[in-house]
């Protein structure tokens, strides 16, 4: 008997014939969980900004690799229209949507004093509206198949705090806070809806950082990762994209049931400071 439910647990981490759509998922953490999704056997629908023939071809590598569809949105999630354009489109394409992966964002770093308000607005609108849009216009196809699964990506900065950031902070501290109120409405519905807060994350923008960082401040790449950009970390080492998708899989998956309303840092120790 122990030995038939060990292999039966695998089954509930497949997601065949699900649909999942990741919100800013042409690079970086998205297009980590969105492979991720699609590794575990569900059709993906990619958004996100790139080049036109960059993001057909990681669509396309996508369905071949896995053997599932894609679709890719071009919605700018700054915009509500798009946002809206986005989710009837997928639906028509698929007739459903079974997961909704929240992990598009930007940011600006500046005092508070000296902040664009032009910024404050974008990043409040990308990193938190769009979230509230997404899940809004999502949750009634979720509630007509009695299956849902919501997973934004918020940050270690949703739940502590660090200078100069003040858009990026508010909006991840407000994602945490959306995570909540969307667990508690959907819970009977079989839908549940958890944050993830990564800390620093291994990304092409990171690297672009460390080079940066280390002409900046005319030190070495191991100084600038270890006592600059993981200065926070207790474990001094960046999480990578597939550690992000691993556990998106996990909590958009039947074994997760009864997980929601969560804030779950991936951030090696630094919010247990």
């Amino acid at each position: 008997m122990v030995a038939d439910t060990m292999r039966a647990e695998p089954s509930l981490l497949r997601m065949s014939g699900k649909v999942a759509v990741i919100t800013g998922s042409t690079s970086g953490i998205g297009l980590g969980i969105a492979r991720a999704l699609a590794g575990a056997g569900a059709h993906v629908v990619l958004n996100g900004f790139g080049a036109a023939k960059e993001i057909d071809r990681i669509r396309s590598d996508i369905a071949v690799e896995f053997g599932v569809r894609t679709f890719y949105a071009a919605a700018d999630m700054m915009q509500p229209a798009a946002i809206e354009q986005m989710i009837n489109d997928v639906l028509q394409e698929f007739g459903r949507i079974d997961v909704l992966v929240n992990n598009a964002g930007i940011q600006h770093v500046a005092p508070l004093e000296a902040f664009p308000v032009d910024k404050w607005n974008a990043i409040v609108a990308i990193n938190l509206s769009s979230a509230f849009h997404t899940i809004r216009l999502a949750l009634p196809a979720m509630r007509q198949n009695g299956f849902g699964r919501i997973i934004n990506v918020a940050s270690a900065h949703g739940l502590v705090a660090s200078p100069f950031k003040a858009a990026y902070v508010a909006a991840k501290h407000g994602i945490i806070g959306l995570t909540k109120v969307a667990a508690l409405e959907a819970a009977e519905g079989g839908i549940t809806c958890n944050a993830i807060c990564p800390g620093y994350v291994y990304t092409p923008l990171v690297e672009a950082q460390i080079d940066g960082q280390a002409r900046a401040h005319g030190i070495s790449r191991d100084q600038v990762i270890r006592d600059v950009l993981l200065a926070q970390q207790p474990n001094k080492r960046f999480a990578t994209v597939e550690e992000i998708g691993a556990l998106s899989v996990f909590l958009a998956s039947e074994a997760a049931a009864s997980i929601t309303g969560i804030a779950l840092p991936v951030d090696g120790g630094w919010t247990a400071h």
